[in-house]
């Protein structure tokens, strides 16, 4: 199992936020945000947003760290993209 999170650099309610990724399956990623203790509420589309406090718990239960656009690669050639939708 491998999941990849990217530098808290993200900005939002107050806080800077990661984003954390499964290039395999939804299933991997959602295993491995309950094990780190994220909350559902967290995943948003094809990725959970993890706080700055809790990287360094991701990266010691095995996240490997990247960067925000290796993150878009790899969620792009897995397959497992899920864009925003925007109206026309």
């Amino acid at each position: 199992m491998t999941l990849y999170i990217d530098p808290p650099t993200w900005p939002g309610h107050g806080r800077l936020w990661s984003h954390l990724v499964s290039d395999v399956s939804y299933a991997e990623l959602h295993a491995f945000a309950a094990a780190l203790g994220a909350p559902p509420r967290a995943f948003e589309r094809d990725h959970y947003d993890i706080p700055a406090e809790r990287y360094a718990d991701a990266v010691a239960l095995g996240a490997v760290e990247t960067g925000s656009k290796d993150i878009v690669r790899r969620l792009t050639q897995a397959g497992l993209r899920r864009r925003k939708y925007v109206r026309p």
